[in-house]
């Protein structure tokens, strides 16, 4: 028999190896191209396969209940090499699935180094690529080369749409003073891991509260490179200083939100928090929860220790951003992800417009299973629309507006509606009971705690 003619991925991030692992699974010989060591990006720091270089954290694990934890759910069941890495290096979050990040991309890493059908060959795809590769899945990132970005560009005549993207501070744990904070999930809700008193809060009373934003609106910031200084931000990953700047109430509102929060030692009810997430295996570092910033380090340190319990914070990793990019998807791509103008050419992850890390795989690993069914000769099959994949493939290639798009996470505004008028919670079941039930039915099997 006939070896198979490879296809190629670029890109070796999250939904580049999701890629990579569903074409070599389906028996297809593949070569995944990442650029790094030879070449650095403004936010990788190790040459890593996978490296998660925000939050460690895939969210909401709730499958009933969140969007994004059904999309777990799904990509469990198609045989996700990202959660499969995922389950096995995770750590206590509450009701989410958050990582250690250095198990994590050594989890992916060894098994796309040990698969017998993937060649890793490190080197930039300068430009296009290449003529004789018939089949290619572009999973470059938000740190797309320019050479790639600019090539994709001129084949389009379509502008590339850019934002900035924010890395949260990460806080050495025996730092923290916990004499003012504790531990606690909202609500003592229990995630994958945890037992319900998964992050450590650090309150504000009002005066302190205000205080804080102050510093924040009058902190010194980075200055921006003369080409980013007109691209915008995404609003699902503002920096906490522009948030702070739309109001004195925008962050307690936002990721200083105080609901489901008290002292248990005092009974106080704090005015807003700061949240901390456990950030490796050991426990020793911790993420501060939705607090991107461009604020210069020396401003990062002097302000992030106003922080009831964080006055002598030492900090592993300071705050920072980068420039994302990615194509207008609904005007240049097809429904099987494939780029209209040169249908060789598929596209995966960030640069589609999904935002985050499990959106991204998700579309790898579509992306992937659609390369290799176009390899073995058959046509692929998409997901139900009333799934989290076919929801989120459905948006990106058909369902959003092409003027104006921006990244989107999965939710469930998505989702086609479901009969009845149902609200709130109920609504969320039944969205997630029927996505259960049409992708067992296109994959032909059954999820037994969905039935009963």
């Amino acid at each position: 028999m006939t070896r198979a003619k490879p296809i190629h991925v670029v890109g070796g991030g999250l939904a580049g190896c999701e890629a990579a692992w569903q074409v070599a699974e389906a028996g297809i010989p593949v070569i995944l191209h990442e650029m790094r060591p030879t070449q650095r990006t403004e936010a990788h720091v190790t040459a890593r396969l996978a490296e998660l270089v925000c939050s460690n954290s895939f969210r909401s694990d709730d499958w009933e209940y969140n969007a994004v934890g059904l999309l777990h759910d799904e990509m469990r069941r198609l045989g996700s090499l990202i959660f499969r890495a995922a389950d096995a290096s995770k750590v206590p979050a509450g009701a989410a699935l958050a990582v250690d990040r250095d198990g994590f991309a050594a989890a992916v890493e060894a098994a796309i180094s040990s698969h017998r059908l993937i060649r890793i060959e490190r080197g930039e795809v300068a430009g296009l690529p290449p003529a004789d590769w018939d089949s290619v899945i572009v999973a470059t990132g938000p740190l797309t080369a320019p050479a790639l970005a600019t090539a994709i560009q001129t084949l389009t005549g379509a502008d590339s749409l850019a934002f900035f993207d924010a890395i949260a501070p990460i806080v050495h744990r025996d730092t923290i003073d916990f004499g003012t904070a504790w531990y606690q999930s909202r609500y003592d809700k229990a995630g994958p891991g945890g037992g319900g008193a998964d992050y450590i809060n650090c309150p504000f009373n009002r005066p302190q509260y205000e205080a804080f934003v102050d510093a924040l609106k009058t902190a010194e910031r980075t200055d921006f490179k003369e080409w980013e200084r007109t691209t915008p931000y995404f609003d699902g990953c503002l920096p906490i200083e522009v948030m702070a700047d739309r109001g004195p109430g925008t962050l307690r509102f936002g990721p200083m939100k105080p609901v489901g929060l008290v002292d248990p030692r005092t009974g106080f009810r704090p005015y807003a928090v700061v949240q901390l997430r456990q950030d490796n295996a050991l426990g020793t570092l911790y993420n501060m929860v939705g607090f991107q910033t461009k604020l210069r380090h020396a401003d990062q340190v002097r302000v992030f220790r106003t922080i009831p319990g964080l006055a002598g914070a030492e900090f592993a990793r300071l705050g920072g951003m980068h420039r994302n990019t990615f194509i207008n998807a609904p005007k240049l791509l097809d429904p099987l992800l494939r780029l209209r103008v040169d249908p060789r050419l598929r596209f995966a992850g960030q640069i589609t417009g999904v935002e985050g890390y499990v959106e991204s795989a998700a579309i790898g690993l579509l992306a992937g299973r659609f390369a290799a069914a176009e390899r073995r000769g058959a046509t692929p099959a998409t997901p139900p629309a009333t799934t989290a994949l076919g929801a989120l493939l459905a948006h990106i290639t058909t369902g959003a507006f092409g003027v104006g798009f921006q990244p989107m996470n999965v939710n469930y505004g998505l989702f086609p509606p479901v009969p009845g008028g149902l609200r709130g919670r109920d609504r969320k079941r039944a969205i997630s009971l029927r996505a259960v039930a049409d992708l067992g039915a296109w994959l032909g099997t059954r999820r037994q705690d969905a039935a009963e």
